[in-house]
């Protein structure tokens, strides 16, 4: 169940479009900073705020990388995959980290402190092969650096929201 404040924070943030509908993305950023992730009963809450289906929100939810159905480690790890860093052996990195955390492509840590995302493009090829931890861009990333990186993310305070701070700028 989505808080009354969420809820309120929503309203205000469809204001700011000319079409309610625009807002949908920021509000599911929002909500999984909210709840942590976004299930099927949370999307049908979105759903009712802006008067849409709710196979519309699950389509937005379940198209971007940016959102999960179910719960997230502490930690995100978001390799890319696309050309520039396949070239230049993200694949074997993926499979590196999966194998170092015991995880597969998509899954949690049994701690909760990590969840290893394959993602498309992350818009820094210069950087190939490249990861964005939490909300930090690494890269070009070796097979050596894999415990660095994961030392360091543990040390941070974990995957931050992207529509961090909007209330603030917004209330």
């Amino acid at each position: 169940m989505l808080s009354d404040k969420i809820k309120q924070d929503i309203l205000r943030l469809q204001k700011q479009y000319p079409e309610k509908r625009s807002a949908l993305i920021p509000a599911l950023h929002l909500v999984q900073a909210e709840v942590g992730y976004l299930p099927g009963d949370v999307q049908k809450e979105v759903a009712d705020l802006f008067n849409i289906a709710t196979t519309e929100v699950h389509a937005v939810v379940t198209f971007y990388d940016m959102f999960s159905e179910h719960p997230q480690g502490k930690h995100i790890l978001h390799i890319c995959k696309n050309v520039s860093c396949m070239l230049r052996g993200s694949d074997a990195l993926l499979e590196k980290i999966c194998h170092r955390l015991q995880v597969s492509p998509g899954e949690t840590t049994a701690d909760g402190e990590f969840t290893v995302i394959p993602s498309e493009c992350l818009a820094a090829c210069d950087r190939a092969p490249m990861w964005l931890v939490d909300d930090e861009v690494v890269g070009p990333v070796q097979e050596g650096d894999i415990d660095k990186i994961l030392d360091q993310a543990k040390k941070g305070p974990g995957h931050p929201s992207a529509m961090a701070g909007w209330e603030a700028d917004n209330g």
